[in-house]
């Protein structure tokens, strides 16, 4: 075996189960299927006299927030938004993002400022119904604890 010092050990991988949707006060989203954070990295293009290489400098980055939730009531995330625009606002939220060790170690991740991006109320044939939201995090993406084996 050539890699004698592998990082990793299949043994302690989660599966989602073990991850979990928080509001700001700490209150599990129970309704969400799944939820995924991307990162855009736009970075600026640039070629200096005397070189034929293109070159890139990192220039902005933006972080989105999607979310599917399993319609079963009126939940909170659905009533945060509708609450909001029934204000004539944009509602802001906080979300953190949690992934539990088997050693109780969590990876815990907290996106500031989301706002809406997308649908509010999107339907189509099938078992279950389901609600997507798209976010934008405009404010900063912390790592407040990391997972370990």
């Amino acid at each position: 075996m050539l890699n004698k010092s592998a990082a990793t050990d299949a043994r302690h991988s989660r599966s989602g189960k073990d991850a979990m949707l928080y509001n700001s006060a700490g209150k599990p989203f129970a309704q969400v299927e799944s939820f995924t954070t991307k990162g855009s990295f736009n970075n600026y293009k640039y070629a200096p006299l005397g070189q034929n290489r293109e070159l890139e400098v990192n220039g902005t980055v933006g972080v989105t927030v999607n979310i599917s939730e399993i319609v079963v009531l009126d939940g909170e995330l659905f009533n945060a938004v509708i609450n909001a625009i029934a204000n004539g606002e944009s509602p802001v939220l906080m979300f953190t993002g949690v992934i539990e060790g088997r050693n109780g170690s969590q990876e815990r991740v907290t996106y500031r400022e989301c706002i809406l991006s997308g649908d509010i109320q999107n339907v189509a044939t099938g078992d279950v119904l389901k609600r997507s939201f798209a976010l934008h995090c405009n404010g900063k993406v912390e790592n407040k604890s990391k997972l370990t084996i």
